[in-house]
């Protein structure tokens, strides 16, 4: 398993025609808690719009998130689409609306979000979205980890909620 956030690993059944793009709350959680490299799971370029950029930015230089930003090439921040009204309608924050911005006007783009409404939002347009949790099921289904049980708690540890019911019904998918 890789240690540095830079470390690639092998993308494997990958059928994500664009990059995906990634909101803050999993840059964050990943970032706090050493996995940011599960994001290359899903691509080798994952898109950050400015928007997300500057919600990171905020909180220091120090943060690990923006550590991990500043210093991992395959984080690419794009300019921040135009939000389409029907997205903004739904009233989420800046990073959560540009990130669907992003995947409705890149087809084939996945939504890496954790909030459920912007979630919600994704499912109303179609738009394909997995969150943080999601990732580490992944890595377990496709065998690059042996405990999605040990990195729930690492992401936990780094602030990330989840409630027992869902951590139970998570690790129940992969065996554990």
């Amino acid at each position: 398993m890789p240690s540095s956030s830079t470390s690639p690993i092998l993308i494997e059944n990958s059928n994500v025609a664009e990059p995906p793009v990634v909101n803050a709350s999993p840059l964050i959680f990943l970032s706090r808690a050493g996995l940011i490299y599960l994001l290359q799971l899903v691509s080798s370029e994952i898109i950050v719009p400015e928007a997300v950029h500057a919600e990171i930015e905020v909180r220091g230089h120090s943060d690990p998130a923006a550590q991990t930003l500043a210093n991992t090439s395959w984080l690419v921040v794009t300019q921040t689409p135009t939000v389409p009204p029907q997205i903004q309608a739904w009233g989420l924050g800046s990073g959560e609306s540009a990130v669907l911005a992003w995947a409705h006007t890149h087809e084939g783009s996945e939504a890496i979000i954790d909030d459920l409404a912007g979630r919600r939002c994704a499912a109303a347009f179609n738009l394909p979205v997995r969150g943080t949790l999601g990732l580490v099921l992944t890595a377990k289904q496709r065998g690059h980890i042996s405990s999605a049980r040990q990195l729930l708690h690492q992401l936990r540890q780094a602030g990330m909620y989840l409630s027992d019911r869902v951590l139970n019904e998570a690790l129940a998918k992969v065996g554990e």
